[in-house]
């Protein structure tokens, strides 16, 4: 991954869980140190196998993100059984 900063953008399905979250603060946390220094977090993310997205894990929930250009793209965030199921 470039470096950061980068603009988040969420999506719909993942702000509802966010909304739900008992540890949205520090998910959001982990996802704007995801945004602005990536290497910070080098350990607990990794390429999703078969896919073009990747993960991020924060404690037991996953966050399962892109980046296209300049935007880190947050597309779920899903409790860490369900997080690799295919759509």
């Amino acid at each position: 991954m470039s470096q950061g900063p980068r603009e988040i953008r969420y999506s719909d399905e993942a702000l509802r869980a966010l909304r739900r979250l008992n540890k949205r603060d520090l998910v959001r946390r982990k996802i704007r140190e995801l945004a602005d220094n990536p290497d910070s977090l080098r350990a607990n993310v990794k390429r999703l196998q078969g896919r073009s997205d990747s993960r991020l894990r924060v404690q037991d929930w996953r966050v399962i993100f892109r980046v296209e250009g300049n935007v880190l793209w947050i597309d779920k965030v899903l409790p860490r059984g369900s997080a690799y199921e295919v759509d």
